[in-house]
């Protein structure tokens, strides 16, 4: 909605959520205003500022303390306000304020002017509610409503704390889970940490009467979300259970779920759970969010100009075998969708098996791998062989089976990419060999492996400042730190750390060839942090014909390691570096996620 579009300016909500919200009210038949409030969070005085710019009026907001004007109100009937929407609020020297809820539709009826002809119609905006508590206000009836956030959490929190003092026992959990105030406050928490751009959702219930802690994790760090009423705990977590279809009385075993959220909320997003028994007889209950969207193109991955150029390359290749590997949340996902999304074409038949289905593309025929079904990604695997498959992709090779069919799969012209758990992409072909793989066929059919970790990203509060001479060479040691193993290095390391420096003042310098580097600071945008959002660092090995030799020879991995480094691979930490030279991130943060 027009009206609306001021909020997505100001970046109070995306475009996004906004046709969420719009497609919401449709369905359900609610007031979109209605829906922006309670559901988005959105502060009236928000939406207020919205309709005064697109109304071009004043937003008058309401005021408990308004003095009712009793002369202009006198011949107008509450009947008649509330259905013509409009209202007589206050006559000054510049003439009578009157609220509204559209003036260009009044203004055209002209009917104010009809019924105060001797006045100058001063026209004001307000929301829907703001109006129907100033008419409360004026006419009795009621007292107005809480305004201000509504449904704020602190609000939902003290209704809940009304009943701590009950004992546990005496609140039955079915019942309790179903009360609209924590059918409210477990909404308002998924709503909360999707708007704040969290992963994960954390409730962590404390024996006793002690709260229990809700913890979001953002950028991969834990932050404290609230604490709930002890005599809550239990009606909090079968209220999640009932969300996702678990068994609320099943308390001694872990189960896993998941919430498709648009059931209860004008939100589509979707919540994998996971319920953990935890000591005292309670439950810990962990939510992962998995926001649907759009894969990010590969040219907005953060690749350095090298690492682009080499995987556009390896990709394009008609068949083989490509990985991505690093620990569990670090990307991998994203990245083989991106890439995917690159190769998407009406020409490409594109397979691919998940656990779970985390992003979804036009396109690509998706399955969802499940165990208990004896749908697993060796036997979906076996099936995408039958299905004339040109890209096939599977979200983790964990066995020798899966992984013996994706390299008959690459060897029988069918590219075939997969992620892996592993440190460094040198690694990954020793773990992939000790798995019993031929080392002919694999090396065959290997393309390369892209390593990834994710670095938190500086805030834009960051501090500038020129690097002194201590700072560059400690950055030219950690640099240089797994190149001291290459013949050309050890041959002149001096001069090898002159023509990298040169490079760097090139590419990263100033005018005078001077490098900025940043200091995370802190502010309210990043919570004090200096951080927001992360970035990606790449370790991307090329299956070259000196690496196949390595494989076919069942080399070590420190011979593997020069060997990749000899044919131009850039390390995690040394692609962590340059990310540090161009200010998107700093030197402690590139430390914390290279530890070897």
């Amino acid at each position: 909605m027009i009206i609306y579009d001021h909020l997505i300016s100001k970046a109070t909500l995306s475009a996004a959520e906004l046709e969420q919200a719009v497609r919401y009210a449709r369905e359900k038949g609610c007031d979109l205003e209605e829906v922006l409030i309670d559901y988005f969070q959105i502060k009236p005085a928000q939406i207020g500022e919205a309709l005064a710019y697109y109304f071009q009026v004043r937003y008058e907001p309401y005021r408990v303390d308004r003095i009712k004007p009793f002369e202009v109100l006198k011949n107008l009937k509450r009947d008649f306000v509330e259905s013509n929407h409009w209202l007589p609020i206050d006559e000054t020297k510049e003439g009578l304020v009157v609220l509204t809820l559209d003036p260009e539709r009044i203004k055209a009826l002209r009917i104010v002017n009809q019924i105060f002809p001797k006045h100058t119609i001063i026209y004001t905006v307000c929301t829907q509610r703001e109006f129907k508590a100033t008419v409360d206000l004026f006419y009795g009836n009621g007292k107005g409503i809480a305004l201000e956030d509504s449904g704020s959490i602190d609000e939902m929190l003290s209704k809940l704390k009304e009943n701590e003092e009950a004992s546990l026992d005496e609140i039955d959990e079915a019942s309790a889970a179903s009360e609209n105030e924590l059918v409210k406050l477990v909404n308002k928490i998924i709503m909360d940490a999707y708007k704040m751009g969290a992963s994960d959702i954390h409730l962590e219930p404390y024996p006793g009467k002690e709260k229990t802690k809700v913890r979001f994790r953002k950028d991969g760090s834990l932050m404290p979300y609230i604490e709930i009423p002890a005599s809550h705990r239990n009606a909090l977590v079968t209220r999640i259970k009932i969300m996702c279809d678990l068994d609320i009385s099943e308390k001694r075993k872990p189960q896993d779920g998941k919430i498709k959220f648009r059931r209860f909320a004008p939100l589509d997003i979707e919540l994998r759970v996971a319920t953990l028994p935890s000591a005292g007889g309670l439950e810990d209950v962990v939510m992962r969010i998995l926001s649907a969207g759009e894969p990010i193109p590969l040219e907005k991955m953060n690749f350095t100009v090298r690492n682009l150029r080499e995987l556009k390359s390896i990709i394009s290749k008609p068949y083989g075998l490509f990985f991505v590997c690093g620990p569990t949340g670090s990307g991998k996902t994203t990245t083989l969708h991106s890439i995917l999304k690159h190769l998407n074409t009406p020409e490409t038949k594109i397979w691919t098996a998940e656990d779970p289905v985390e992003i979804t593309q036009k396109g690509l025929r998706q399955v969802q791998i499940n165990v208990k079904a004896g749908l697993t990604f060796a036997t979906v695997m076996k099936s995408f062989l039958r299905a004339d498959p040109d890209i096939i992709m599977v979200g983790e090779m964990r066995d020798r089976e899966t992984t013996s069919l994706g390299i008959e799969a690459s060897l029988t012209g069918h590219l075939v990419m997969a992620t892996l758990h592993t440190n460094s992409a040198p690694e990954s072909v020793i773990r992939l060999l000790d798995m019993g793989m031929d080392p002919f066929n694999f090396s065959d059919a290997l393309l390369g492996i892209l390593a990834q970790r994710l670095a938190k990203r500086l805030c834009q509060c960051k501090k500038p400042h020129i690097a002194s001479r201590e700072e560059i060479s400690t950055l030219l040691m950690e640099y240089c730190e797994e190149l001291k193993h290459i013949e050309h290095f050890k041959a002149d390391p001096e001069a090898a750390y002159q023509k990298i420096e040169a490079r760097w003042r090139q590419e990263y310098g100033d005018e005078h060839q001077q490098i900025t580097l940043y200091q995370a600071v802190g502010c309210d945008q990043c919570n004090g942090t200096g951080y927001s959002g992360r970035v990606a660092l790449h370790e991307l090995l090329t299956a070259t014909d000196a690496l196949k030799k390595n494989i076919q020879e069942h080399a070590r991995v420190a011979d593997m390691f020069v060997t990749a480094l000899t044919d131009g691979m850039c390390t995690l930490k040394q692609d962590g570096i340059d990310k540090v030279l161009q200010g998107i991130t700093d030197i402690h943060q590139v430390r914390a996620v290279c530890i070897k």
